[in-house]
């Protein structure tokens, strides 16, 4: 998968789902649809997977089509019109990998994430010297400029996890990323002590992998799971050096859940994880 594959929002999946529905309700083909209202058949497999998104004239033909009035109309315009916005993303410059601001799109409209981490403090809870330390050792070597753009992403990101609704984020994590000093003793330091600190929010649950509890389904690689409710599927996440992945396929779905309850039954409960990042903090740094 290259930098430029487009990733649908959590907004145009919510769109396309409900325009195959409105399809389907109307009982007609694609084709059909294409030889009334003239719209490209192409075009509309890809609005209908969520690929591309429609401009508001074809989305308005769409719903004059099936019949579409009244309150559903007005929140399916809403949807395409919010769809379009990046909020806080378009500020940056240089600008962020596309990737990059499609996994964050995802995030921030996410109810739920499941994140498991086997080399790094989950991003969500690094402080600015840990995630910078983290962000300039990853290749390609990224300028001072780019460094300093994916920190302050990275901070603003953090705010997702306060609130009046605040997104509720389970983390668990290998023992080993405790010990690893990135960005050396000073930044380890004070990295231990926010991670002792936001375990204690009603929002946040940390569990650690203990090294003595040896192969776990973990080892393969980490993951975040984006939940997202209301009907929407879930998304699976994966970072990887030359390229992110997006899974969306139920059987992915199923895998990584299946990965990820593991995980929790064999990590160490909250309240001993705590117990174990003090001892790391108060041994090691």
């Amino acid at each position: 998968m290259s930098g430029r594959v487009a990733t649908p929002t959590v907004r145009l999946r919510r769109l396309a789902s409900q325009l195959r529905k409105l399809r389907a309700a109307s009982n007609m083909t694609r084709d059909e649809v294409t030889e009334v209202t003239g719209i490209n058949g192409v075009t509309l497999y890809r609005i209908e997977a969520a690929r591309s998104r429609p401009q508001a004239r074809t989305l308005k033909a769409l719903l004059d089509l099936y019949g579409v009035e009244g309150p559903l109309r007005d929140e399916l315009l809403a949807v395409l019109k919010e769809s379009g916005e990046r909020g806080w993303l378009h500020a940056f410059e240089p600008p962020l990998p596309d990737q990059y601001t499609a996994y964050i799109g995802f995030e921030q409209e996410a109810r739920r994430l499941l994140n498991y981490e086997s080399l790094f403090v989950p991003g969500l809870l690094q402080t600015e010297d840990y995630a910078r330390a983290v962000i300039r050792c990853m290749p390609p070597m990224a300028s001072p400029e780019e460094v300093e753009a994916r920190v302050e992403a990275r901070r603003r990101r953090q705010a997702s996890l306060t609130g009046d609704q605040p997104l509720h984020l389970w983390a668990v994590i290998d023992e080993a990323v405790l010990h690893r000093q990135v960005g050396g003793r000073e930044v380890m330091r004070a990295q231990l002590q926010r991670l002792c600190d936001v375990s204690e929010e009603p929002n946040i649950t940390l569990q650690v992998v203990p090294f003595g509890d040896g192969a776990h389904a973990g080892m393969h690689g980490s993951f975040i799971l984006m939940q997202f409710g209301e009907g929407n599927e879930d998304v699976i996440y994966i970072e990887g050096m030359t390229a992110d992945l997006f899974l969306e396929n139920e059987s992915d779905i199923q895998r990584y859940s299946l990965v990820f309850e593991h995980l929790r039954a064999v990590a160490a409960s909250p309240k001993v994880t705590r117990g174990l990042v003090t001892a790391v903090l108060k041994a090691d740094f």
